[in-house]
């Protein structure tokens, strides 16, 4: 199946595709899309939306993972504003007939590494090895993406295979 993991941003959203089966996960392209910082937040929306609609055009995923909005109460506009982002991704994948799966940094997190708390440079490391990339995933927010679309293999291999450990089996 191939998983589409979209890190919403209004400034960057990244993004990974992943083709994942049973056991194994290939990476098949990954990166960001950006919106300048000079438009106007309708026109940073419409931008995010044509920039959505033509990954789903070239990758034809099967279905597309984002993380859940976290609001922290010293930085609640921070969650209002990605909130905006993540609504215009969710639009565009229901209008193009595509199931979404959301999941929380915490159950990204322990998918990946085992641990929800795991630091950034964890996740990186763990994503490095399981993909067995040459180098770290980078910027964040291509990690965010590739670690939102393992976490939704895992999730479609455990239910397939019927519930097995929320952690990924199938480091390379």
């Amino acid at each position: 199946m191939r998983i589409l993991g979209i890190d919403p941003g209004l400034q960057v959203c990244g993004y990974a595709c992943l083709e994942a089966d049973r056991d194994t996960e290939r990476l098949i392209e990954a990166g960001v899309f950006k919106t300048s910082s000079d438009l106007s937040i309708e026109a940073k929306l419409n931008q995010i939306a044509e920039d959505v609609d033509l990954l789903l055009e070239k990758l034809r995923p099967g279905m597309v993972a984002v993380e859940q909005l976290y609001s922290h109460y010293t930085h609640p506009r921070t969650a209002i504003l990605m909130g905006h982002a993540r609504g215009v991704i969710l639009q565009r994948c229901a209008q193009a007939g595509i199931e979404v799966k959301s999941f929380s940094a915490t159950r990204i997190k322990k998918s990946i590494t085992g641990n929800g708390r795991a630091s950034k440079e964890q996740i990186q490391k763990t994503i490095q090895t399981i993909l067995s990339l040459p180098q770290l995933p980078e910027p964040s927010d291509v990690a965010d993406a590739i670690a939102a679309a393992l976490c939704c293999a895992n999730e479609v291999s455990n239910i397939l295979v019927g519930g097995a450990s929320p952690t990924l089996q199938s480091q390379k």
